[in-house]
């Protein structure tokens, strides 16, 4: 399976959106095709209310989606 979202976007066009309350995950980068490996993780830009002008860092994957949902899944039908 190819990774297509191996290129880094900027912050104002991610490939995907994650929130939890007044947290945001940002995907910038996927660091592999399968988000399913245990140690799958994602570069992104995180804002939240302990750090509002946000941060970038890599994220594990299984973290980010056993708390929060994806943008469009969440707040759209």
């Amino acid at each position: 399976m190819k990774n297509t979202m191996l290129k880094t976007r900027p912050v104002d066009n991610p490939y995907e959106i994650w929130v939890c309350g007044r947290w945001e995950w940002r995907v910038l980068k996927k660091w592999q095709a399968d988000d399913n490996k245990p140690n799958a993780r994602w570069y992104c830009f995180v804002t939240s209310p302990l750090c509002t002008q946000g941060e970038y860092g890599d994220c594990y994957v299984k973290d980010i989606k056993k708390y929060a949902g994806k943008l469009n899944e969440v707040y759209m039908p």
